[in-house]
């Protein structure tokens, strides 16, 4: 396959299989820069960038780190805000995020660790047991994730359908959540 995903399309295809073939096969986009929380997001990215966190970094044991680490592999390729080597001999990533921690984590955040997880694996051969997640919100609460090998064989497989859908113009199944469709930018055009 001649075609890389990031942790955005593979997010986009677990909401609905669908949101790839339109953007990516029939390349209708979504305008999704214009969503207040998507750029805030990404500032605050840019400025997590700029800021000293070093005090969360003590806390959980880590000996080095590299900020904004581009990795990809043979089908998936993104950028990990940081990349953690820790006391124990792990690697483990760490994610920001706009967001408050209200005593439990989305599954798109899950997910995306387990993005950054099988990229850490790729690269540096080193099996990623747990990753981060720091909540800009909550006054910078960390919150450790446990990173599993079914979780990051769930990712792979995703990415694998993904690319054939845009490979193969394959026209998927839509979500079985109904509500999702509510709101979708695709619901005009979606043949249910």
């Amino acid at each position: 396959m001649n075609f890389s995903v990031t942790p955005s399309h593979l997010l986009q295809y677990l909401y609905c299989p669908r949101f790839i073939y339109f953007e990516y096969v029939l390349r209708i986009p979504q305008y999704q820069e214009r969503h207040f929380k998507v750029q805030k997001g990404r500032l605050v990215h840019e400025e997590k960038a700029r800021q000293n966190m070093e005090y969360l970094r003590r806390r959980i044991g880590v000996v080095k780190k590299e900020l904004n680490l581009y990795l990809t592999n043979d089908l998936l390729r993104g950028e990990v805000d940081e990349v953690l080597w820790l006391e124990d001999g792990s690697i483990a990533p760490l994610d920001y995020k706009y967001a408050k921690y209200e005593d439990k984590i989305y599954s798109t955040y899950k997910t995306q660790l387990y993005c950054y997880a099988w990229l850490i694996r790729s690269n540096f051969g080193v099996e990623v047991t747990r990753g981060y997640l720091v909540y800009t919100r909550s006054r910078n609460r960390l919150v450790e994730v446990p990173v599993d090998e079914k979780s990051v064989t769930a990712v792979e497989k995703a990415a694998r359908s993904i690319g054939e859908i845009i490979t193969q113009n394959k026209y998927p199944k839509a979500t079985k959540n109904k509500k999702r469709c509510v709101t979708c930018t695709y619901r005009n055009i979606c043949i249910k």
